[in-house]
């Protein structure tokens, strides 16, 4: 189980790494960036060298045992390092920033160095042992564990705190997002070292507990994840959003639909690009197709006004009430009951004896409200049975008497 997870996380970190690299290169003098891809690099090398057909192959080309190993634990805490140091550099002045960024790169390589120590004296030790907590009785490789736990500890706490800490200042939306995604990213790992070190003191009394293995495995992925996705959201987030606003004006310009249809086909002279109502024109360009149907839609609903009979509004209004219906929704069923008829009478050529003149409505918000209120006018247009009512009896309040 472990191996696959690993290499999704090493594909990811890869992915992440070479996303950042790009940009890295378009802004070289970015320390934040510069951070960031450090530490999405050491993430995605550490995390390879944890797969287990990679580790076994590295320890067996060189022969020494848990080169991997340690390699991989220099890879987890190189991302924390720089991780912290990202954060500082987001959030300090860049001269306070180095100096505290200079003092984490030094007390990460002695930290790395007692590591390295540690893991050469096992080399030494008559039986083969691993960087495990099975062998949690060895006591170099104890210390070892206690070392790499308390570092990442001390990592993960301080990512934690200053991604939750900074999320709740930036006025960037998306980045205050990464930052919260990131910490619950951080603390998952201070999971991680809390199992790894519960499973370490089981050993270390002579307990066997399974399943170390696939629990490390899945806290790890979960937080390694996470703080890639925190990290990156500010880059990727608003993407999401234009990809969200793209998706509902696409439905705004299908639902719209009907209405520019009666109106089109009663003022065709209206209609000034054709190919903004084709699928392929609005799927390359979304604003220019709905802002096309939008202009036509009210342009037609003017040039309509001679063929819409005052009384037609007061037959809508009257249903409308009697159906419950009040405020936008009333006023939208009006509205769709009046284009409804102008379209009959204008395709008919029938100008009404006692035309209306009055203003449509104006709705608020600007084009965003237009959209909407015209959205909603659809909606009602789309309810034929209503629209098809009002018009009846306004025609039939119309008719001359016999």
């Amino acid at each position: 189980m472990d191996t696959p997870l690993y290499a999704l996380c090493a594909a990811a970190g890869w992915l992440a790494f070479g996303y950042k690299l790009i940009d890295l290169r378009r802004d070289r003098d970015n320390r934040v960036l510069r951070a960031m891809v450090y530490a999405f690099f050491a993430f995605a090398a550490g995390v390879t060298f944890a797969v287990g057909p990679v580790a076994e192959a590295v320890d067996r080309a060189t022969g020494l045992a848990n080169l991997a190993k340690l390699a991989a634990h220099a890879g987890v805490m190189g991302i924390a390092a720089n991780s912290q140091i990202l954060l500082l550099f987001l959030a300090r002045p860049p001269g306070v920033a180095a100096g505290r960024a200079r003092r984490r790169v030094f007390a990460s390589v002695l930290a790395f160095g007692l590591l390295t120590a540690l893991w050469t004296a096992t080399l030494g030790s008559s039986q083969p042992v691993r960087l495990a907590v099975e062998d949690a009785r060895h006591p170099t490789v104890a210390s070892y564990l206690l070392v790499y736990l308390g570092v990442f500890v001390y990592y993960c706490a301080d990512v934690a705190r200053l991604c939750w800490h900074f999320s709740h200042v930036t006025p960037r939306r998306w980045l205050r997002r990464g930052l919260r995604v990131a910490a619950v990213g951080a603390v998952t790992g201070l999971l991680y070292c809390a199992v790894k070190a519960g499973y370490l003191l089981a050993y270390w009394l002579g307990r066997r507990p399974g399943g170390e293995q696939e629990i490390a495995a899945v806290l790890v992925t979960t937080s390694a994840l996470a703080m890639l996705a925190g990290f990156t959201l500010p880059t990727w987030g608003p993407a999401v959003d234009r990809g969200r606003v793209w998706v509902q004006r696409q439905r705004s310009w299908r639902r719209l639909a009907p209405l520019w249809h009666a109106v089109a086909v009663a003022a065709p002279h209206l209609v000034l690009d054709e190919r903004a109502h084709h699928r392929i024109v609005a799927f390359r360009d979304i604003d220019y197709a709905l802002h096309r149907r939008i202009t036509e839609i009210r342009d037609g609903r003017l040039a309509l006004r001679p063929y819409i009979d005052e009384r037609v509004a007061a037959a809508a209004g009257r249903l409308a009430a009697t159906a419950g219906l009040v405020g936008d929704s009333r006023t939208a069923l009006v509205e769709a009951t009046m284009i409804a008829a102008g379209s009959r009478q204008a395709r008919a050529g029938a100008p009404a004896r006692q035309p209306d003149f009055t203003e449509p409505h104006d709705p608020p918000g600007g084009y965003p409200g237009e959209v909407a209120w015209l959205s909603r006018v659809a909606h009602w247009y789309a309810r034929r049975e209503l629209v098809e009512q009002a018009v009846h009896e306004a025609s039939a309040e119309a008719a001359p008497p016999c």
